[in-house]
């Protein structure tokens, strides 16, 4: 009797320490969620990813064709927590590359010894102003219905494009189900953002916790924490910034004046004669566009368009972004929001300048591009489109644009609806940029 009791003691303890062992989780180190994106640096890309328990941050590189793996860059991780009931945390690592050589095609995986990614490759930037960069464009894609994505992935890996632009609004949305959401997101967006720099800006599916999914997943060139920035391209600069600031106030009505006096710089010194000379487009890219045709009464379908004119009822009152733009002479503005494809005529205070021409235009041309696919289906539009709207169309699709040269700007619409026939076209040809371009 006394060596049974012994012998259930002796199993009692066994089975306690069995069940401890498997409460322990087990430690998460493998790299996901691998997207690239320009740093802001020349010669440079920067890597980050994800992992669910903190390891070190490493990038091995080579040459396509080289030694596999000859160059080794480590950088850091940060710890981020999200908001909801769970405060589950990731550690997200960002690793920069430098002295890249330009338009040099690289092997790369990250990681560490405790656990590595898949193999991928990338193709570093062209510093030169005489490229000729391509780009894929759209806003507004989810992990539920991401219509675009397969053509995307595809097109991608084939080397069709030397930079992704998603305009706002992820996962729909990141921060549901504790930030699983965007987990799955960011994993499924991997497919492209891992072979070709991924720029994006903030839209308002990014709202929760002050946007802090967005302002921590992503990897974009300084400025408070990838709510707006610029960079150069080719003949171009490029400007990404919050339309969210003039909707989300509670977050702090001084993040729209500081977005605003920054854009007010930034397009200053993109001006000077010598930047202009060298980089004569000014494209920008901001979710909520300052118009559109479409039935579901948002900003845009309103004449009184905060982004547009700004906001009368804050104080002090919040400034718009339309003459500032005009005034600096943007000639592009990218958007999104709406989940239709819309291409405008050269528009200003919703008056068309030039009628239909595309060829020296007296005002920025606006896109809206946002129907990569989501949970939210389609928009649709007003009956009558205005007197702006050039083209539009509810198909389900994204934006392919090419800056060939100084002077001219090639874009085409893609439907998805239709296995990948482009549904528009446009030229837009500006032998002087700059304001005095409208004069």
């Amino acid at each position: 009797m006394m060596m049974m009791m012994m012998m259930m003691k002796v199993l009692l303890c066994l089975c306690a320490s069995l069940a401890a062992v498997r409460c322990v989780p087990p430690v998460q180190t493998q790299p996901e969620q691998v997207h690239v994106s320009y740093p802001g640096v020349e010669n440079s890309m920067l890597v980050t990813w994800s992992t669910a328990d903190e390891t070190e941050s490493v990038v091995e590189y080579s040459l396509w064709g080289g030694k596999l793996f000859s160059h080794t860059a480590k950088g850091t991780a940060r710890l981020f927590i999200d908001g909801g009931p769970e405060n589950r945390t990731l550690y997200i690592h960002r690793v920069t590359l430098t002295h890249l050589i330009p338009a040099a095609a690289y092997v790369y995986h990250c990681g560490s010894d405790a656990g590595w990614s898949d193999i991928f490759f990338f193709t570093s930037l062209n510093e030169s102003t005489s490229f000729s960069p391509r780009f894929a464009l759209f806003g507004d894609m989810g992990n539920e219905n991401p219509q675009s994505l397969s053509r995307l992935q595809k097109e991608t890996q084939l080397g069709m494009y030397d930079v992704i632009l998603h305009i706002g609004d992820f996962a729909y949305d990141m921060h549901e189900d504790n930030g699983r959401i965007g987990d799955e997101f960011m994993q499924q967006i991997q497919s492209i953002a891992a072979y070709t720099p991924y720029m994006t800006c903030p839209g308002n599916h990014e709202w929760a916790y002050n946007f802090s999914h967005y302002r921590n997943r992503f990897s974009m060139p300084g400025h408070t924490e990838n709510l707006w920035y610029s960079w150069n391209i080719g003949p171009a600069h490029i400007i990404s910034f919050s339309t969210e600031v003039y909707f989300y106030l509670e977050y702090g009505l001084d993040l729209l004046f500081r977005q605003y006096e920054w854009l007010k710089e930034d397009l200053q010194e993109a001006n000077r004669p010598e930047n202009r000379a060298q980089r004569p487009w000014i494209i920008t890219m901001g979710h909520r566009p300052m118009y559109c045709s479409d039935d579901d009464g948002d900003d845009c379908t309103h004449f009184q368009s905060y982004v547009r004119l700004g906001r009368n009822d804050t104080e002090p009152a919040a400034p718009g972004l339309e003459d500032l733009f005009y005034l600096n002479g943007v000639d592009l503005e990218l958007w999104a929001h709406e989940h239709t494809y819309e291409r405008l005529w050269p528009v200003y205070n919703y008056k068309v300048l030039n009628g239909s021409s595309y060829v020296n235009p007296k005002a920025p041309v606006h896109i809206i591009t946002g129907s990569a696919g989501c949970r939210e289906k389609h928009d649709g539009f007003i009956p009558n489109p205005r007197d702006w709207s050039a083209f539009r169309s509810t198909d389900y699709g994204y934006t392919r644009m090419r800056i060939i040269n100084n002077t001219h700007l090639y874009l085409e619409q893609v439907s998805d609806d239709q296995y990948g026939r482009v549904i528009d076209q446009m030229l837009l040809v500006k032998e002087k940029h700059g304001a005095d371009s409208w004069r």
